[in-house]
Formats: C-alpha cells, structure tokens, sequence
C-alpha cells in the first residue's frame, strides 16, 4: 500500500461558486504513479464543499439555489455575533455539503459516471484561493 499527496490551487468568486476539479484530481492520480487505489479529494476550511454533479448551466444553477433555499445568506445566524464576518450561512452549507469526497481509479483513470464530474463549492462570501488536497491510497 502507497500513500501520495498532492495539492492545487483553485480561485473562486465565493458565493457558491462551482468550480469542475475533475482533470485536476486526475493529474494529481497520474503523478502518483499509483495505478488502482482511491483517491480522497478534500478542502481545508469550514466555508467550501466537495461533491460531484453533471456540470452543465441548469445544475450551475439549480444546486446554489437549493442551498439558498436550505440555508438562506440572509438571514441572521449566530456566528455573525461571534466573529461578524456575515459568512454563517458559508458555515452551514459547507456542513451539510462536506469538505471532501472519496472516489475509486484503476489503471490511473478516475472511476466516474458519464456525467459526473468532482466539484468545489464555495460558499464564502468573499473572494477565496482554495487549496485542494488530494490524498491518493493505492498501488
């Protein structure tokens, strides 16, 4: 058993801006060197999210409206009182989303549907630079 790290870098626009991963994840498989294993995709933080979905326009815009309908921005929530960086909502829908996502490869290909893509969501409420660390288990 081999374990790899790697790690990338993503810029996103907060506000449950989703960003397609998927060839970045890949890359990361490929320079393990590693052929079949799994490979844990995580982001450090309590304000983004790691999921896959179909990337296309009307999930773009299905999945952040189901989060604002399931944890409105705003809203008063008490973390605003705490640190009042207005961003509780972030917290919430990172929560309920999750900060990393498992997804088996052979050969050094990611096993994924047709459709599915790895994704980030985040949910922050200002500019961000995300690392994503992607351990890979495998040989």
């Amino acid at each position: 058993m081999t374990v790899k790290m790697s790690s990338f870098k993503v810029k996103t626009k907060g506000d449950a801006d989703i960003k397609d991963i998927t060839a970045e994840v890949g890359r990361a498989i490929k320079e393990s060197k590693i052929k079949n294993g799994i490979a844990c995709v995580f982001v450090p933080g309590s304000t983004a999210g790691i999921t896959t979905i179909e990337y296309e326009p009307g999930l773009l815009k299905d999945l952040p409206s189901a989060f604002e309908r399931i944890a409105p921005q705003n809203i008063e929530y008490a973390h605003h009182q705490t640190w009042g960086d207005w961003n509780g909502h972030a917290h919430v829908r990172s929560a309920l989303l999750g900060t990393s996502f498992n997804v088996p490869f052979v050969n050094g290909e990611l096993i994924l549907g047709t459709w599915q893509q790895i994704v980030l969501v985040d949910f922050d409420n200002r500019f961000r630079n995300r690392e994503i660390v992607v351990q890979i288990i495998g040989e």
